[in-house]
C-alpha cells in the first residue's frame, strides 16, 4: 500500500487572536527543547511548519497530525502565542522573511510578490514506485487537482477584508512564475527538462522553488500534490490525503494498463482552478473531461466513483465517505471562517473559532 505523508503550514496568531505575530523562530527553538524537530521554520516569521511520518493508515495519520498541532501550539503558548491552520492571514500587515539567506535572496529576487507573500497550505506526499511512475501520475492527475482546491477552500479574507475567494491563497499562490498547472510531460526527461527551463529563466531559484499543481519530490520517493490549503480541522486534512492516495494509484494503474493519458488544456485547468479558488464548493466546478462547469458536488461524487475501487484496495472507503457526509453538511473551511464573521462582524472571533477547531476544541 502506497505510504502518505503530510506538510501543514500553520498561522502565528496572538492568544487574543486578534494580530498575526512574527514569533515562528522563537516557537521552533522552544519545539527543539524536547530532543526532536517537529516544527519547522516557513518563509515568514508569522507561520510554521509541521509534517507527518510517512504512514499507511488513516488512523494513524490522524493522530500524528493532532500530535504535531498539539506539539506546536504548547511551543507558541510559551511565547505567548497560538497556532491557527486558515491558509491566509485576515489582517492588514507586512509579514517578515525568516531571515534565512535563500529566504532573503528570493526576496530581493521577486520583489513585492515575496514580500506580500505570507499563504499556509497542505502538502500530501503519496509514494512511488519510480520516477517514471511518478511523472505518469502527475500526467493524470492534473484534470482533478482543482476539485481538491475547491473541497480544502480556507482563505476567504485577506487584508482586513472579503476576498469573495473561498480560497484566495490559490489565487496569491498563483502569482509565482513556477506556479500552477502543467503541460502534460509524457517522460522524465521532459519533467527535468521543464524544470530545467524554470531555474535557467531565473523563474525559480532551484527544485523547492518548483512551485507546480503536483510535482515530484526533490527529497523523497513521492508525488507532492500541493494544491490544497491548509485545513482547520484534521479531518479534513486526512480526506484530502485519502483522495490525494487514491488518485495516485488510480492514475499508476491507468498508466500500467496503457490507458491514453487525458490531454485537457492547460489553460483550461488554469479556469478550473480559478473558479474552485473563486467558489470553492458553493456553486460549479469545471467538469475536466468535458470542460463544462458541472455541480460542485456531483463532480466531487463523480471523483469518488472514480476512486473507489482505490479507496477500498486501502480501506478509506469508509473514511472518505463520512468525511465528505460531514463536510458536506458543515460547509469548508471558507464556509465556516464566513459564518463566524457573519454572527461576529469580529476578523478576531474568526480567527478564535479557527483556532479552537485547530485543535479539536
Amino acid at each position: 500500500m502506497r505510504t502518505i505523508g503530510v506538510e501543514e503550514e500553520l498561522m502565528l496568531v496572538d492568544a487574543a487572536g486578534e494580530r498575526s505575530v512574527p514569533h515562528g523562530p522563537a516557537v521552533i527553538e522552544q519545539a527543539a527543547d524536547g530532543g526532536d524537530h517537529p516544527v519547522e521554520h516557513e518563509f515568514k516569521r508569522e507561520q510554521v511548519e509541521i509534517g507527518s511520518e510517512p504512514v499507511t493508515d488513516l488512523r494513524q495519520l490522524r493522530s500524528d497530525l493532532a500530535a504535531l498541532r498539539a506539539r506546536a501550539a504548547e511551543a507558541a503558548r510559551a511565547r505567548g502565542a497560538t497556532i491557527v491552520a486558515i491558509a491566509t492571514s485576515p489582517w492588514k500587515l507586512s509579514p517578515q522573511s525568516t531571515p534565512d539567506e535563500r529566504y532573503l535572496t528570493m526576496v530581493e529576487e521577486f520583489g513585492l510578490l515575496a514580500r506580500e507573500q505570507l499563504t499556509c497550505g497542505q502538502h500530501v506526499h503519496v509514494s512511488i514506485e519510480s520516477r517514471a511512475e511518478g511523472v505518469a501520475v502527475l500526467d493524470r492527475i492534473r484534470g482533478w487537482l482543482p476539485v481538491l482546491v475547491a473541497l480544502s477552500a480556507n482563505s476567504p479574507f485577506w487584508q482586513g477584508q472579503d476576498t469573495g475567494y473561498s480560497s484566495f491563497r490559490s489565487v496569491l499562490w498563483g502569482r509565482w512564475p513556477s506556479a500552477g498547472p502543467v503541460d502534460v510531460f509524457g517522460s522524465e526527461a521532459a519533467y527535468d527538462r521543464a524544470v530545467a527551463e524554470l531555474i535557467t529563466a531565473g523563474a525559480a531559484l532551484d527544485e523547492a522553488m518548483i512551485y507546480f499543481d503536483a510535482r515530484l519530490s526533490s527529497r523523497y520517493p513521492t508525488v507532492e500534490i500541493r494544491v490544497a490549503d491548509v485545513c482547520t480541522e484534521v479531518e479534513d486534512a486526512v480526506l484530502l490525503a485519502a483522495l490525494a492516495r487514491a488518485m495516485v494509484e488510480t492514475a499508476a494503474q491507468r498508466w500500467r494498463a496503457g490507458a491514453p493519458t487525458p490531454q485537457a488544456a492547460t489553460g483550461l485547468l488554469r479556469a478550473a482552478s480559478w473558479r474552485a479558488a473563486r467558489w470553492g464548493m458553493r456553486r460549479t466546478l469545471v467538469d475536466p473531461r468535458s470542460g463544462r462547469p458541472v455541480p460542485a458536488w456531483s463532480l466531487v461524487d463523480e471523483l469518488v466513483t472514480l476512486l473507489r475501487p482505490a479507496l477500498v484496495s486501502s480501506g478509506d472507503v469508509e473514511v472518505v465517505c463520512a468525511a465528505m457526509r460531514r463536510l458536506r453538511q458543515q460547509g469548508t473551511g471558507a464556509d465556516r471562517q464566513r459564518a463566524a464573521y457573519a454572527g461576529s462582524q469580529s476578523l478576531a472571533v474568526v480567527v478564535r473559532d479557527a483556532g479552537r477547531r485547530t485543535l479539536g476544541a
